[in-house]
């Protein structure tokens, strides 16, 4: 009788272990239950924004000589444009327009801006960050900033506002212009990280500061020898625009800010990893000054403009494999496109010219920065999501004008852009139809591109800026070229089909309107 006990308990026993280890079987690992959590929500949102990349300077796009594997992994995992442009052939117009859906000429303050500059963002205006946090999205952006900052007479020893916090980011770490700009600092939340009170800092872009050494009275305390605009205070011996005092304990690392602005990218994903986040990571390559760090120095052969390429390839890999670990990277849609076109000589000699071998910036492209040949806004501009976009290229005419609306279609939102147009189906794969118009800018002047045309109105000035060495686009007469058959913009069609230019005239005067011909001299950087 024991015996059949012990016989019918083993028995039992059995049966629970085996019921225990069914249902442990069916319990998803850790990994499993971070993704399908992470595909149940809303897609995060990234958009990666370089400055000053050329059309031509990705292998994805072309390149032959740089290598930039990682950013060719989202190009061909994703959507490759070859017709994606930012709204102008300059910094400030382009993030303007990216952020607020509107065209930059409708703003006169958006222009290349100082480092005292107001902030030019009404913080009543619709803004990508607004808009998502509106629906349920943790938003910060991590980079560059250049949209200006305060109301005017900015104190950089307090708290610095309004600023991206009041126009829709809820978390902050930037630069407040550019590398070459003083302040030479970043700025957290609207505060000087690291900032010492009782060494306060003090900027002015007119007048420097009694007994502080400058590029162009100081030679000698220089690693860095400027070309042209770039030579007003010394900061790790490199000369800036504009005249800086104080806030030694502040002021960054030139070295290292690419890997400080990666650490701030990283730890924003990890800390709002459990909630549907934006991020605006805004790099600082390949502007000038071109400051590798040690790491990449002599990576690409091409002297420190080559190098700063190829190191924001590095971060950019960098910050997609914190996605993946993190288990987002199926549930997040990356963006990745540039401000404006190239530049080579641009403030200093850094032998970006000497340097540069068989490499093409600009690609097949005519023109640069400050252009308004096709160099000057047509960039690289990807976008990815691992598992929901599928790769391919497309041919569609895309804006970076076009992110807020069509963001705003993807997570359900009403909002829209002033010239912002819904894409949304385009930038996912799922549609060839892109814009049909648009204008394009570069430093006050615009053209305007419709199908395969494009149309360049009179302006006057020169035709090529010596400092830099880029065809501006200036004559004195209408330029009309078919881009799909002279990409390069070789042939001058405006006298041989009088028909199609009145057609685009009278389409472009009734977007841009009275004034469209009226410019400001241009201002490098």
């Amino acid at each position: 009788m024991h015996r059949r006990f012990a016989i019918k308990r083993s028995y039992f026993t059995i049966c629970i272990a085996l019921v225990l280890l069914s249902l442990i079987g069916c319990q998803p690992n850790k990994e499993e239950k971070q993704n399908k959590v992470n595909s149940s929500r809303t897609p995060n949102i990234v958009i990666i924004y370089a400055d000053d990349l050329g059309y031509g300077e990705l292998g994805a796009y072309g390149a032959t000589e740089l290598k930039t594997p990682n950013l060719d992994k989202l190009a061909n995992g994703g959507i490759r444009f070859t017709n994606g442009y930012a709204s102008s052939a300059t910094c400030t117009p382009s993030r303007y327009a990216l952020l607020t859906g509107t065209y930059p000429w409708r703003n006169k303050s958006a222009k290349i801006l100082p480092g005292t500059a107001p902030l030019i963002i009404d913080t009543t205006q619709m803004t990508i960050p607004r808009m998502l946090k509106e629906k349920g999205y943790h938003t910060g952006i991590v980079g560059k900033w250049h949209l200006g900052l305060g109301s005017g007479d900015v104190n950089w020893n307090q708290t610095i506002a309004p600023g991206p916090n009041q126009v829709g980011f809820d978390q902050s770490y930037i630069m407040a212009a550019t590398q070459d700009r003083v302040p030479t600092v970043y700025i957290q939340n609207g505060s000087v990280v690291k900032l010492d009170p009782n060494d306060p800092i003090e900027v002015d872009y007119q007048n420097n500061f009694e007994g502080e050494p400058t590029g162009i009275e100081n030679p000698e305390m220089l690693k860095m020898k400027w070309h042209h605009g770039h030579n007003n205070s010394i900061v790790n011996a490199i000369p800036r625009i504009g005249f800086m005092k104080g806030g030694e304990s502040a002021k960054w690392i030139d070295e290292d800010m690419a890997d400080t602005f990666l650490t701030e990218a990283q730890k924003y994903v990890a800390t709002h990893k459990d909630e549907p986040f934006f991020l605006y990571y805004a790099l600082q390559q390949p502007h000038v000054p071109r400051t590798p760090h040690p790491r990449f120095v002599g990576a690409s052969g091409m002297g420190p403009r080559g190098d700063v390429i190829v190191e924001a390839d590095w971060v950019v890999g960098e910050f997609v494999n914190t996605l993946e670990k993190q288990g987002l990277l199926e549930n997040t849609l990356i963006i990745f496109s540039s401000d404006n076109g190239t530049v080579l000589n641009d403030g200093y000699y850094d032998d970006a010219v000497e340097k540069l071998g068989d490499h093409r910036p600009a690609g097949p492209l005519r023109g640069g920065k400050y252009s308004l040949f096709e160099a000057g806004t047509r960039v690289p501009f990807i976008t990815y999501w691992k598992g929901h976009i599928k790769p391919g290229v497309s041919n569609a005419l895309v804006s970076q004008l076009d992110l807020l609306t069509s963001l705003a279609n993807l997570v359900d939102s009403n909002k829209i852009g002033e010239d912002s147009e819904n894409l949304m189906d385009v930038f996912l794969g799922k549609s060839s139809e892109g814009r049909n118009q648009m204008v394009l800018e570069a430093t006050s002047r615009t053209a305007f591109r419709q199908g395969d045309w494009v149309m360049i109105p009179p302006y006057n000035g020169p035709a090529v800026n010596q400092s830099v060495a880029i065809e501006l686009g200036n004559a004195k007469e209408y330029q009309l070229y078919n881009l799909k058959n002279d990409i390069g913009q070789e042939t001058n069609l405006a006298a041989s089909n009088p028909k199609k230019l009145a057609e685009m005239k009278g389409d472009f005067n009734k977007i841009r309107g009275e004034g469209s011909d009226q410019t400001e001299a241009l201002e490098l950087k």
